[in-house]
């Protein structure tokens, strides 16, 4: 196999917490530094000492992190007390263990979907806020950038008010490429340069725009060379994430990233964590 030990060290890769425990190992020998996701039940059910033993081992060995916060089923702005409530607990709960890892990065859906919420988005808005407020002081402390992520999203009208709102160096934008495809049905283009003063992150992966596929790089329909050109001349160096959704992805992901022109362009603007 390859090896991409001139990537690795400029880019994270999504990895489910129970991946990460599981297959430590082979992140550890192919020092992948991963974005933590923290999907399903494991927040209720997982002691504060497991999660401080991974943090440990990744600190040990050098690689850093960022973490992805829950999304599924969760409504930051729910006009419904009780489910903002629930979606509030669990957000507080990976926020919780920021100390810990330690992560350059917590990204999170802001969870705007115009056929639900724009029949009353002022209210909407304003729940959504409040929680992101809330979540936004927790990162604060710990000297972690909250990033807000393009899901179903087909402009940047929440996103940009949301951070404009908020108004933190800590509060930054995180652009899906695959979603912008996929979900909101255009370019990046319409997204920059209205986006460009809070981008902070990009989560790569790609798809045809019939459905969120998580392709490798190159696989499906997104401008890659017109994208990465931008940032380039634009000096914008957003923390990467590649998002393969299995290990075979993973390392085509890799691999078109090595082979990619975009890519070259793009390690000019990479930061190095």
């Amino acid at each position: 196999m390859r090896q991409y030990a001139h990537i690795t060290p400029h880019c994270f890769v999504n990895v489910p917490y129970p991946r990460l425990v599981q297959d430590f190992d082979l992140i550890r020998t192919h020092r992948l530094q991963p974005e933590i996701g923290l999907e399903g039940e494991w927040l209720y059910t997982t002691p504060r000492e497991e999660f401080a033993a991974v943090a440990a081992k990744l600190q040990a060995e050098g690689l850093g992190c960022t973490i992805h916060a829950p999304f599924f089923d969760l409504l930051p702005g729910a006009l419904d007390r009780q489910i903002r409530a629930a979606s509030r607990d669990k957000l507080h709960r990976a926020f919780e263990l920021l100390p810990l890892f330690q992560p350059r990065s917590i990204v999170c859906h802001l969870g705007f979907e115009a056929n639900k919420h724009g029949y009353k988005e002022a209210e909407w808005f304003g729940h959504a806020r409040d929680t992101f407020q809330e979540l936004l002081a927790m990162a604060e402390a710990s000297g972690v950038t909250l990033m807000l992520e393009n899901t179903y999203e087909t402009s940047p009208t929440q996103l940009k008010d949301m951070l404009t709102a908020l108004d933190s160096p800590h509060a930054r934008f995180c652009f899906d490429l695959g979603h912008s495809l996929a979900f909101a049905k255009n370019s990046w283009r319409d997204w920059f340069p209205t986006m460009a003063p809070w981008l902070g992150q990009l989560h790569i992966h790609d798809n045809d725009g019939s459905r969120d596929a998580h392709l490798a790089p190159g696989q499906g329909a997104f401008d890659f060379a017109g994208f990465f050109a931008y940032l380039h001349q634009a000096g914008l160096d957003p923390i990467l994430t590649l998002e393969p959704h299995t290990e075979a992805a993973l390392w085509e992901s890799l691999a078109a990233l090595d082979r990619m022109a975009c890519f070259r362009l793009a390690e000019r603007v990479m930061a190095s964590p």
